[in-house]
């Protein structure tokens, strides 16, 4: 029994050994963005890089160092390294040390006739220690740590995964931010516009050329475009807080750092994103799925374990004096040792019971890593698509708004020399409005799905992991 246990890297009788499961995947991505752009893998580690804008790159910074959520990732991370160390010292034997004094008196008033000796006081004095060791001569304690090593590895893997959603939250709400600003610089703008119309407007019915009508619909116009300020002032406020609190303070202390006129960003350069298959090495929460397979397999032999005989060694080692100058004497040794054997016989099914549900528990595990990987899949793909698909609608839209504001120009030129009417002024007014607008929010919609796709391929590279003494 004893070489059993002092195998190199011992035995494991129960359970299963795992092997990672393979999972089909598309040989290519049915997405292009455009041809050739997405042919190999990147370097993405420091992917908001591509986006060439300081403002960024000092968000992303702070929000590593000062998120919250980040952080209790970490300690959930130092949990399990702990869990797995307390694990592991089930495999070697436990000593505990223990001494005493107790004074005893016995009773003068038990039996007929009452005891001899009755009422005497005894002095005890103790010294010793109790060791114990189980032996794992079926594993199942090793199964048991395989099971931890795995929790904590998947452990890291979910670390990861919280750092590369706050990456891509930080870059989606600092874009959204972004997006607003042009929207309200373009709203302006457009107030200004308006204004001149109006203007116009007035002039040539103060002059008797137009009817009032005119100057109302200009009026109306005007203040509809003006009540859309607060409403865009508003979201920026929102969009600020919400950076506030991902990089860990609040919206006053951030206002400096976002400041002044930045366009919203977008990639310099296209993404190369790898084939399909590389998601699974790459995507932190296809890893995490997996390692929790690896844990669910492990803890059917844990539960394996409980059908068969638990062996242990123990012993114990006292040194008993009734005086306490006499207690380290070599006559007050009183000691004892020996095997012990600890079978469960019967407990009405609850162990094939358990082992049922470990088994249940695992093939769950699988399903939850395949859906982890379509999932990933579905994600790359959609992102792709929506950079493609929302590049052409904003071609289109820019298109758009240069002959809209061309027209705007020429209509009130037109206008105002009397041979146009009002209402083409305003129909085109409104579609310069329109048109700007959506073209804001198709630059931050490019924008955002970029950073959609390197969440979907796990891009992010994680800052140094905390050490195991929980000072890191």
């Amino acid at each position: 029994m004893l070489a059993l246990v002092l195998l190199p890297g011992g035995c494991k009788f129960v359970g299963v050994d795992y092997e990672q499961p393979e999972v089909a995947l598309p040989d290519q991505w049915q997405q292009k963005v455009e041809e050739g752009s997405f042919g190999g893998r990147s370097d993405l580690d420091e992917w908001w890089k591509l986006f060439g804008d300081p403002v960024l790159d000092d968000l992303l910074t702070r929000a590593v160092a000062a998120n919250r959520g980040l952080a209790a990732a970490q300690e959930r991370l130092l949990q399990g390294r702990f869990a797995l160390r307390s694990d592991r010292s089930g495999l070697l034997p436990g000593l505990d040390g223990a001494s005493g004094y107790r004074r005893e008196r016995t009773s003068e008033n038990i039996g007929r006739p009452p005891v001899l000796g009755g009422g005497q006081t005894q002095d005890y004095y103790s010294l010793g220690v109790d060791a114990s060791w189980e032996l794992d001569l079926l594993g199942g304690v090793r199964r048991g740590i395989e099971a931890s090593e795995a929790e904590m590895e998947a452990s890291e893997e979910r670390y990861r995964d919280t750092l590369v959603l706050l990456l891509s939250d930080v870059a989606a709400s600092y874009i959204d931010l972004r997006m607003i600003e042009e929207r309200i610089r373009l709203m302006r703008n457009n107030v200004s516009i308006q204004k001149e119309s109006l203007q116009i407007a007035r002039d040539r019915f103060e002059s008797g050329l137009t009817a009032k009508l005119d100057v109302t619909q200009a009026e109306a116009n005007l203040a509809y475009t003006r009540a859309l300020l607060p409403q865009l002032r508003q979201e920026r406020v929102a969009a600020i807080n919400r950076l506030a609190v991902l990089t860990g303070g609040y919206a006053s202390g951030l206002k400096p750092v976002v400041g002044g006129n930045h366009p919203v960003p977008t990639p310099r350069e296209s993404v190369a994103v790898g084939l399909p298959v590389e998601l699974i090495r790459a995507r932190p929460d296809v890893r995490a799925a997996e390692r929790e397979l690896a844990a669910r397999t492990a803890r059917i032999g844990v539960a394996e374990a409980d059908l068969y005989p638990r062996f242990s060694l123990s012993g114990t080692f006292e040194l008993l004096a009734n005086s306490g100058g006499d207690v380290f004497d070599l006559d007050s040794a009183d000691y004892g040792f020996g095997p012990a054997l600890r079978w469960n016989l019967f407990n009405g099914g609850r162990v094939r019971s358990q082992i049922a549900i470990e088994e249940s528990r695992t093939r769950e595990a699988l399903l939850d890593y395949e859906n982890t990987v379509l999932r990933a899949v579905e994600e790359v793909e959609v992102s792709m698509g929506a950079i493609a698909n929302e590049s052409r609608r904003l071609a289109s839209l820019k298109a758009g708004t240069e002959a809209s504001r061309e027209t705007v120009s020429l209509v009130k030129e037109n206008y105002a020399r009397g041979l146009v009417d009002f209402q083409n002024v305003l129909d085109a007014e409104r579609t310069l409005t329109q048109l700007e607008d959506e073209q804001a929010l198709s630059k931050g919609r490019v924008a955002r799905s970029h950073v959609a796709l390197f969440k979907a391929l796990g891009a992010g590279r994680p800052p140094a992991q905390p050490d195991e003494s929980g000072q890191g």
